[in-house]
């Protein structure tokens, strides 16, 4: 919901403006990755206009919070479906319709954690997605 995403917004101390409130909005009602440049397009169809350098920079703050998160297949953006769900978020996403499901595994996060460690490296983010078919796509 666009209300919880502005109450952790402000609860990390950014104000919640009306062109954070815009993108979080279309955010949450696109459930597809999102490009700035595609938000950029729905809100003129809307009426706003927001310039992408400003989208750019509202979806990297939205990202840092964990509020939304940048699909690395198709470089598009998405809000965050899991809230505070502990371990790093991940996608699968059907290469035939498109659709995405985010999960996250904590004890997954924690292997990743541990594999980078034992290779001599502190990891920060994992990044990660699975690319096949959704069930519904598999069974035609």
């Amino acid at each position: 919901m666009v209300q919880d995403s502005i109450q952790i917004l402000q609860a990390q101390g950014h104000k919640a403006t009306k062109p954070r409130k815009l993108v979080l909005e279309v955010l949450e009602e696109i459930e597809k990755p999102l490009s700035p440049y595609d938000i950029q397009g729905i809100l003129r169809a809307r009426g706003t206009y927001l310039n992408h350098v400003t989208i750019y920079r509202i979806l990297d703050l939205l990202c840092s919070l964990n509020l939304a998160h940048k699909v690395l297949s198709s470089g598009g953006f998405v809000k965050c479906s899991l809230d505070a769900v502990e371990g790093c978020h991940r996608f699968m996403v059907c290469q035939h319709c498109g659709a995405i499901r985010e999960f996250a595994d904590k004890e997954l996060c924690q292997e990743e954690n541990n594999l980078a460690l034992n290779c001599g490296f502190h990891s920060e983010h994992h990044l990660s997605e699975f690319s096949g078919l959704c069930s519904r796509c598999y069974k035609k």
